[in-house]
C-alpha cells in the first residue's frame, strides 16, 4: 500500500471513532476541533512509512489535552467498532499483528 493510501485509511479510521463517540457526547464544536487536529496530524505525520498506529509510535504528535481526549473516544469507540464497523476492526487487528505493513 502506498503512503497516501495509508494515510486515508488512517483518517477514515479516526474519523469513524471520533463520530461515534461524539454521537454519544454532545459537543460539537469540541468534536469539529478534534476531528480536524487529529487530520492536520495524519497528514503531517513523519513516521507514516514505518509506523503501524499512533498507539505504537516512539513519537507523541498530540497535545497534552488532546491526547487525553483521543484516549477517551478510542476507549468508549473501540469496542463499540466491533458492532459498527467489524471489518475496519479486523483489518486494524491484523496491520498491528504485521507491525504496520499494509497492504
Amino acid at each position: 500500500m502506498n503512503i497516501e493510501a495509508k494515510r486515508e485509511k488512517e483518517k477514515e479510521l479516526i474519523k469513524t471513532l471520533i463520530n461515534l463517540y461524539y454521537a454519544h457526547h454532545e459537543n460539537l464544536s469540541e468534536h469539529q476541533d478534534l476531528l480536524e487536529y487529529a487530520i492536520r496530524k495524519i497528514d503531517r505525520c513523519p513516521k507514516m512509512e514505518t509506523k503501524s498506529f499512533c498507539s505504537q509510535c516512539e513519537i507523541h504528535c498530540y497535545d497534552t489535552k488532546r491526547r487525553e481526549l483521543i484516549r477517551q473516544v478510542m476507549r468508549y469507540s473501540g469496542p463499540r467498532m466491533l458492532f459498527k464497523r467489524p471489518i475496519l476492526v479486523l483489518k486494524h487487528f491484523y496491520y498491528q499483528k504485521l507491525g504496520g505493513q499494509h497492504d
